[in-house]
């Protein structure tokens, strides 16, 4: 097995990684809490399981973690054949890693609000207000996580190191933080009508990404 192989399937098992310790931390951790449109019972949730909401930050951090290895592993392979839109791609992918860093301070945040000693109808809406901001800079990340895809698939594409399927759904998945992201940004209206099946191009295409490259990985001469 050449090195680019080995690295692109440690790059497909850090990619599930990334995948699982995300859908973790937005939808178990974090969704398990979350009460809409009643700030209160989200707030009493939040400060009642304490410990569920701080490892639901640890799976954010093991998320960004992974993710930055698939970055350096996909560049070293991707950079032998196209240097400047491998860096390009790669760098947009630590921009949105470091958004999302900083955004995990949102939530460290959070836990600290009862130290304030206000009210807790007070508190209650700091919590929401914090949450919204956490989902906003999400958000604004997806367009550079956005651009990183539609990157990297045209970088699979001119290298038909997979099958043409993968390399669409890749660069779909690319398309489709943008528009939603974007769409957030300029026209919220709209972006508010968007069907939630909309974001589905993104997480098979990341899926179908990570699981080729754990199977099969990418033969040196394809890269």
């Amino acid at each position: 097995m050449s090195v680019d192989a080995s690295h692109a399937r440690l790059a497909g098992f850090l990619y599930l990684g990334t995948i699982g310790f995300g859908v973790y931390a937005e939808v178990v951790a974090r969704g398990a809490l979350i009460v809409r449109g009643d700030p209160a019972a989200t707030a009493q949730a939040i400060f009642a399981s304490g410990s569920t909401f701080r490892i639901g930050m640890i799976a954010d951090l093991a998320m960004l973690g992974c993710y930055i290895g698939v970055t350096i592993l996909l560049h070293g392979i991707f950079r032998k054949r196209a240097p400047l839109a491998s860096a390009t791609a790669a760098s947009f992918s630590l921009i949105g890693i470091a958004m999302l860093a900083c955004d995990t301070l949102l939530s460290a945040m959070i836990l600290r609000l009862p130290d304030l000693g206000q009210p807790s109808s007070s508190l209650a809406d700091w919590v929401y207000l914090l949450l919204r901001v956490h989902g906003d800079g999400y958000k604004v990340s997806l367009v550079f996580f956005g651009a990183y895809c539609l990157l990297l698939g045209w970088l699979i594409w001119r290298g038909r190191a997979m099958p043409r399927v993968v390399r669409l759904l890749v660069a779909a998945a690319g398309a489709c933080n943008l528009v939603n992201s974007l769409a957030w940004l300029g026209a919220p209206l709209w972006a508010a009508q968007l069907p939630q099946y909309f974001t589905l191009p993104t997480l098979l295409g990341e899926l179908a990404l990570a699981l080729w490259l754990l199977a099969f990985g990418i033969r040196e001469r394809e890269a």
